[in-house]
This record gives C-alpha cells, sequence and structure tokens, in this order.
C-alpha cells in the first residue's frame, strides 16, 4: 500500500532556503521552510509553467521570518516560522493554481503548518528524549532572523538520490504588483 511517501522520482517542490539555521539542522538536507511539496511531477514542467511560477512569485513582496522557539511533530524537532502569513499565501497561490499539487499529497488533514525541520531522524522510543536535549543544545542559538526574497524549485530522482535545485525564482521582482 502507497502511504503517499517516499519521495517518487520526479518529484518537485518549492522551498525557501535559511542559510542562517543551517548550523542548526541535524537533518541530510539544508534548512529550509517548504512552500509545497510535491509541486508538479518534473515531466510536467514546462515553459508556460516557469512563466507562471515567476510571474506569482513576482507578484509576491520579499518578507522577514523569525525563529524564536521549537515545534515537535512526531519524531521530528522543528522551528516554526513568524510570521506564517507569507508562507501559507505562498502556497495557497500555488495550489489556487495548480489544485493538483495538494501539500503533503494530501496525507495531513489539517495541512501541516510551516515549519523548519531540525531534526527527523529519531523513532517515537527516542525522540522525547533526544529532542528534549537537542533543545537545550540548540535554544541559545535562537532567535534566528531570515530575509526571504527567493523560493528555490527544486527535483529528486526518488529515495536516497537527494534534492538539486532546477530554478530560483525572485520574489518582489514586479515592482507594480508587489507594492
Amino acid at each position: 500500500m502507497d502511504d503517499g511517501w517516499p519521495d517518487r522520482p520526479g518529484d518537485t517542490a518549492l522551498t525557501i532556503r535559511i542559510p542562517e539555521a543551517n548550523p542548526l539542522v541535524r537533518a541530510d538536507f539544508p534548512a529550509h521552510v517548504t512552500v509545497l511539496y510535491p509541486f508538479l511531477d518534473a515531466s510536467r514542467l514546462t515553459p508556460s509553467t516557469d512563466r507562471a511560477l515567476t510571474s506569482l512569485f513576482a507578484a509576491a513582496a520579499p518578507f522577514t521570518l523569525k525563529f524564536t522557539e521549537f515545534g515537535r511533530y512526531p519524531g521530528v524537532l522543528y522551528l516554526p516560522p513568524d510570521p506564517e502569513q507569507p508562507l501559507r499565501a505562498l502556497t495557497r497561490a500555488l495550489t489556487d493554481r495548480w489544485p493538483e499539487a495538494a501539500p503533503y499529497r494530501g496525507i495531513f488533514t489539517p495541512p501541516l503548518a510551516p515549519h523548519l525541520t531540525l531534526a527527523n531522524h529519531e523513532g517515537p522510543d527516542t525522540y522525547e528524549a533526544a529532542y528534549d536535549a537537542l533543545e537545550q543544545e540548540l535554544a541559545p542559538r535562537l532567535p534566528l532572523v531570515s530575509h526571504v526574497d527567493t523560493v528555490h524549485l527544486i527535483v529528486t530522482d526518488g529515495p536516497g538520490t537527494g534534492w538539486r535545485d532546477l530554478k530560483t525564482y525572485g520574489l518582489g521582482t514586479d515592482r507594480h504588483r508587489a507594492l
């Protein structure tokens, strides 16, 4: 039975990198907040899709995120961004345009809140104690502040292959619509 995981070859995602948080991440990926995963299969990306993404992101103003506290999902330690609204607005704009791109394949109801994953490697019997210790270690490094002016379109070839950049889109590059 397919429960929606793991990543599939050709999966794409739209993410925001948070380089200030890279030293805190204890996972096999750079610090980021997901705007939409999965997006469209790579085989569906066309020049028209690129133009639509360019326009959508150009119309959204850059913003600043602050990370001040920890949050947890079962087995996951994360930082919730403040404010969430610009991230939710981008996700909503994308899913309005591409309704078939359900966040996290529609597995979570309601969809997961925007978050920056710090660690996701502990199992159900160990994550509470392990993440208590990790929070103690990382707390002195908070708050983190990150200015966001780009969104990355990334793709994977499947489980264990990692993700690679396809394109970076600028926020607020359409000055007439971003004001």
